[in-house]
């Protein structure tokens, strides 16, 4: 009896520190492959986060160009002392973009409308690109009368931004008096703010306080209306694609210091794993002659 407990014994031990071995084999190859696959998607966040930076370069030069047209149109309606009517009814225009991976861009204009909509439940929405459409759809799809897409993939052009506003201005199916451009104001490099512009159509202007002291004849104040309205609507879409680019920037920078500290925190626990199985192996070997 003793002797088979024995023999047992001796068996099962080393089934034992086979199991024990494929175990920590088989997790040392798991902590293996993730480690490679963090480290290409930090290759790819740090190659992100580079084009970024050149993208933003550009659309902060373009973002000053539109900056100054935009101060001229705001100290117009600013001098002429243009007021909202009592009642007016507004349509309100999203400027957002088609793109993601720029931390919370899109769900900060999208929070900013739904607010909006909730205290004015029937205001007609217009939205450019698909990321701010998604996000408001849910809540509010009766109130959407326009969507554009693919516009601002690159720097926003001011005929695509004067085709829109011809869309919008010409179309007489949606009653409306006044138009809110709501986008993203560029404030710094790592910082943005969701703002309003207001545009007012040609008879609140034309009662406006300040206006007799422009010479505007009647005949083109209709086209000077049109122009502003376009040059507004271009100065939010060069803004919001200048903090778009410089969001996505810091985004893509954050998850590629993410990605290292995994990878830190990954290495340091494979070495671990196999300073542990060198460590048994070296256990029985030694065992195994002092037995011998």
């Amino acid at each position: 009896m003793f002797a088979r407990s024995a023999i047992a014994t001796r068996s099962a031990a080393p089934a034992l520190n086979v199991i024990g071995q494929t175990r920590n084999m088989a997790t040392l190859k798991e902590i293996q492959n993730r480690l490679k696959s963090i480290t290409n998607i930090s290759k790819i966040t740090a190659s992100m986060k580079m084009i970024a930076s050149t993208k933003v370069t550009r659309a902060q030069r373009a973002m000053k160009i539109a900056r100054i047209y935009g101060n001229v149109s705001s100290d117009f309606i600013e001098q002429a002392e243009v007021k909202k009517a009592d009642g007016a009814k507004e349509l309100v225009v999203v400027v957002s973009s088609d793109k993601g991976l720029c931390s919370g861009i899109h769900s900060s204009l999208s929070r900013h409308t739904r607010k909006y909509l909730a205290d004015y439940p029937e205001a007609p929405v217009a939205i450019i690109g698909d990321k701010a459409k998604s996000q408001i759809q849910r809540l509010f799809a009766q109130n959407m009368t326009y969507s554009f897409n693919q516009i601002g993939s690159t720097i926003p052009a001011f005929d695509e931004t004067s085709a829109i506003a011809s869309v919008i201005i010409s179309d007489k199916s949606i009653e409306f008096d006044n138009i809110k451009l709501v986008y993203n104001k560029f404030a710094s490099a790592i910082a943005f703010e969701t703002t309003e512009i207001e545009c007012f159509p040609a008879s609140q202007i034309v009662e406006a306080p300040g206006f007799k002291s422009y010479e505007v004849q009647e005949e083109i104040l209709e086209n000077l209306n049109e122009f502003l309205f376009a040059n507004n609507l271009h100065w939010a879409l060069v803004e919001g694609h200048a903090a778009e680019m410089a969001a996505k920037r810091t985004a893509m920078e954050n998850a590629t210091k993410n990605a290292g500290d995994i990878i830190q925190r990954l290495t340091l626990q494979y070495n671990r794993g196999r300073q542990t199985v060198i460590t048994n192996e070296l256990i029985e070997i030694i065992t195994g002659a002092s037995a011998l």
